[in-house]
């Protein structure tokens, strides 16, 4: 698949956190172990290796679960940990390069508190895994765990390939530019702000502007977070760059969209517009247009309209992912009341 080829190796992560209060953890590790087996059967991609970047294979290499114990109680971490301290709950670094391209495509980590508490923490490669996949590895997990074995169907994974077919070989170019796209040296730090009600609606006002459609929320917030980083770059560089925002959207209705270039001091709704009609590009006639032994063609004039951005001047890349809607919250494997969910720290 030309997606799969052009993803760089990393891993995306998930934590999901479990208020419990019996401290009897035995048996739910050798329950999570038999149903993750079992889970895998069904969803067997996950358990197999990458070769040569073009396919899955060695579906029975299988998944490395952890387990780990923690001396505190969950609510006092939840209260007093500081957010970089979360990637000690995943069993590998998350959004990082991978140097191993034939690692296992998922890791768990089961961390248990003193409370009872647990927290489960999954990386899965994004080469095969987006937020929903993600989430249905979960599902049919969580499913399995509590016992129920519903008419899961074995989905029809070869499918995939037929859509998006491989390229053999793709150009190191392409695949290089996507790895500078997703990976930039620097001193990164994790911060979490929070927009309440009132602050979303001000925003939406403010992103509206002179167009009849209302914003949602996450138009207006990205288009805010984007309005105050460009003035951060200025500030701290002293000039203006352009700068580009990579939006991630689901690939199923649509695709990864990429919004125009801007400048330093565009208008908030300005910015908002520009991020709109960029998703609006993938409409329907555009998906089938990336599709079959032609789809490449496609994809690759927007690589080359990159490459041609980037020989003139680096922009600023701002990336941004909305998780609203990926159901993570709602993952039940029967351990009682789930109080929180989380993605990385540093």
């Amino acid at each position: 698949m030309m997606k799969f080829e052009l993803t760089p190796t990393t891993y995306v992560p998930v934590i999901v956190f479990y208020a419990r209060t019996d401290n009897n953890t035995t048996n739910i590790l050798t329950q999570l172990k038999k149903s993750l087996s079992e889970a895998l059967n069904i969803l067997y991609p996950f358990s197999g290796r990458i070769f040569s970047n073009m396919f899955l294979h060695d579906f029975d290499a299988g998944v490395p679960f952890l387990s780990v114990r923690i001396g505190c109680r969950l609510s006092e971490f939840l209260r007093h940990h500081q957010i970089e301290t979360l990637n000690n709950l995943l069993p590998c670094p998350p959004f990082c390069k991978e140097s191993n391209h034939q690692g296992p495509l998922l890791v768990c980590q089961v961390t248990m508190f003193a409370c009872g508490g647990i927290a489960l923490g999954i990386c899965a490669s994004h080469k095969i895994t987006d937020a929903k996949t993600g989430f249905i590895l979960g599902f049919v997990w969580s499913t399995i765990c509590q016992g129920y074995h519903p008419e899961i169907r074995f989905p029809a994974l070869s499918k995939a390939s037929l859509i998006f077919p491989p390229k053999n070989p793709m150009p190191k170019n392409y695949i290089i530019m996507m790895e500078n796209l997703w990976f930039t040296e620097g001193n990164f730090i994790t911060r979490t702000f929070v927009f309440n009600e009132e602050a979303i609606a001000v925003l939406k006002d403010m992103a509206k502007g002179e167009v009849e459609t209302t914003p949602t929320r996450t138009e207006a917030v990205s288009g805010f977070i984007w309005k105050c980083s460009m003035a951060a770059s200025r500030a701290i560089q002293g000039t203006s760059k352009p700068s580009i925002v990579v939006q991630a959207v689901n690939m199923r209705p649509k695709g990864n969209a990429l919004s125009n270039a801007a400048e330093t001091g565009t208008e908030l709704s300005t910015l908002v517009e520009l991020m709109s009609q960029s998703i609006a590009v993938f409409d329907d006639e555009y998906m089938r247009s990336v599709q079959g032994e032609q789809g490449f063609e496609a994809i690759a004039e927007h690589l080359n309209q990159l490459e041609l951005l980037f020989s003139f001047e680096k922009p600023d890349i701002f990336a941004f992912t909305n998780w609203i809607n990926t159901d993570f919250h709602k993952l039940d494997f029967e351990w009682g009341q789930r109080s929180s969910f989380a993605l990385l720290g540093k």
